[in-house]
């Protein structure tokens, strides 16, 4: 498993609040997803393999990976890039890493 590609929550924020369109695949299930977001498409990780079609993105898209602490992200990570995606990045730390950024 490759981690060099990994992108750091300093560099999402910085991205987001520079109004960057950014193709965000979050892989938490849809209750964590409603309960707080930072946008993007939720496909649960579970699920993933079997609603590969719903992804909207191109094969060499960039498309950020995210889940809550940057596990389940790992893992849909791999199965994108299993499945032909180039250019997956995962949210390392996942979303409590965004929420501690907010709290300094």
């Amino acid at each position: 498993m490759s981690h060099s590609n990994d992108i750091k929550a300093s560099e999402i924020k910085e991205r987001l609040n520079n109004n960057e369109p950014l193709n965000l695949l979050d892989v938490r299930e849809l209750i964590e997803y409603y309960t707080h977001n930072i946008g993007g498409l939720n496909i649960p990780v579970g699920k993933l393999n079997e609603n590969l079609g719903q992804i909207p993105w191109q094969y060499n898209d960039e498309i950020i990976v995210i889940c809550k602490v940057g596990l389940r992200s790992e893992t849909a990570k791999s199965i994108l890039e299993q499945n032909g995606y180039q250019n997956v990045r995962n949210l390392t730390g996942g979303l409590l890493a965004i929420e501690k950024l907010q709290s300094i």
